[in-house]
C-alpha cells in the first residue's frame, strides 16, 4: 500500500495482438511508462471456448497447442519491439485465458492505466466498438487509454492536452489526470466546458423564442464560474502548467473532437452531467471514440 492508503500502482498494462494499432498502443504505453518510471505489462487475451470455427458443416475442438504457440509468438514480437523502441523499460508479458475486457481489467486497481489500440485483430478485434468499449471504460479501476491515430491538420490546441469539464466529480478527476500528465510531459492543458442548453429550464414556451446568443449571454457567466471551480485545485497544485480555459455554447462532443486536432491527448471522465452526461454511452461515445484526432483517455475514480 502507498503512504496515502491507496493501492500502489506499479505498472501500466497494454493489450497486444500483433496488429499495427496494438504496436501503436505499445509505443504509447512505453513512453508513458518511461515518464512514470514504472514497468509495462503486455497482455494477450485468449478467450475461453470449447469449439472454434465451422469445419465442413460442423465445429472443431481447438488445438490448444497451436493457440499457445500463437500466443508465445505474438508476445515474443511485442517483447522484441519493446526492446527496440524502449530498451530501458522493463517488460512483463502475460497470456490471460479470458475475454479481452476481462483480461485487460485483471488487477486493474494496481495499474497506472490500461492502454489499447483503437482497433485490433484476434482477441482484441473491435475492442472499442459498441458495448465492449463501454464495458471496459465502465469497469476499469484505473484510467483507460485508447490510442487513436493522429488525423487531420493540427489545430489551435496542437501539442497540448485537451480535457472536457462539466463540473462532475469524474470530470474533475479528468482535469487532475490532464494536469498530472501535462506536468510529466512539460506541455500545456486546454480545459473546455461546452454546453448546449441552459443549466435550468426556461419558462414554458420561451426557449424556442429566445435567440441562441441571448441564451449564451444569459448563462455564460455561470458556466465560466463552473469551469473555474472545477480547475482551481489543479491549477494551484500545478502552477507551472500552462492553462487555457474555454467556455463554448455548442455540442460538447463537437467541441472536444474539434479541439483534439493535433493535441497530445483528449481526456474525459467516464460519466458526467450536463452536456457530458453519458459521454461514453451510446452514439455520443461512438462519436468521441471514432472521431477524435488523437489518443483518448477515459478517467474513472481511483479506488483502493
Amino acid at each position: 500500500m502507498s503512504s496515502n492508503g491507496r493501492t500502489a500502482r506499479t505498472s501500466l498494462v497494454v493489450g497486444f495482438d500483433g496488429s499495427q494499432t496494438s504496436v501503436d498502443a505499445l509505443h504509447w504505453a512505453l513512453d508513458a511508462a518511461r515518464l512514470r518510471g514504472c514497468d509495462l505489462q503486455v497482455v494477450y487475451a485468449v478467450a475461453p471456448t470449447n469449439e472454434i470455427g465451422p469445419q465442413f458443416g460442423g465445429y472443431a475442438t481447438p488445438d490448444l497447442g497451436i493457440i499457445e504457440r500463437a500466443a508465445v509468438e505474438v508476445l515474443a514480437g511485442a517483447t522484441a519491439e519493446a526492446h527496440r523502441y524502449a530498451p530501458d523499460i522493463r517488460i512483463h508479458t502475460r497470456v490471460i485465458d479470458a475475454a479481452p475486457v476481462a483480461a485487460l481489467l485483471t488487477d486493474s486497481a494496481t495499474h497506472e492505466m490500461v492502454v489499447v489500440g483503437s482497433h485490433g485483430r484476434a482477441g482484441f478485434a473491435e475492442l472499442l466498438v459498441g458495448a465492449t468499449g463501454v464495458e471496459l471504460s465502465s469497469h476499469s479501476r484505473c484510467p483507460v487509454v485508447v490510442v487513436r491515430p493522429r488525423t487531420g491538420a493540427p489545430g489551435p490546441q496542437a501539442g497540448r492536452i485537451v480535457v472536457g469539464v462539466d463540473g462532475s466529480d469524474l470530470s474533475i478527476d479528468a482535469v487532475g489526470f490532464a494536469f498530472e500528465e501535462a506536468s510529466l510531459r512539460g506541455i500545456g492543458v486546454t480545459a473546455i466546458h461546452a454546453w448546449d442548453k441552459p443549466p435550468y429550464d426556461l419558462p414554458p414556451g420561451t426557449a424556442g423564442a429566445l435567440p441562441g446568443y441571448v441564451i449564451a449571454d444569459e448563462f455564460t457567466g455561470a458556466e465560466m464560474h463552473l469551469l473555474a471551480e472545477s480547475i482551481a485545485a489543479w491549477t494551484s497544485k500545478y502552477p507551472g502548467v500552462d492553462l487555457r480555459s474555454t467556455v463554448v455554447h455548442t455540442d460538447p462532443v463537437s467541441a472536444l473532437v474539434s479541439a483534439s486536432a493535433g493535441a497530445e491527448l483528449l481526456v474525459v471522465g467516464s460519466r458526467g452531467h450536463g452536456g457530458f452526461t453519458s459521454l461514453l454511452l451510446g452514439s455520443v461515445s461512438h462519436a468521441a471514440l471514432h472521431h477524435a484526432h488523437c489518443p483518448v483517455v477515459v478517467v474513472r475514480h481511483r479506488t483502493s
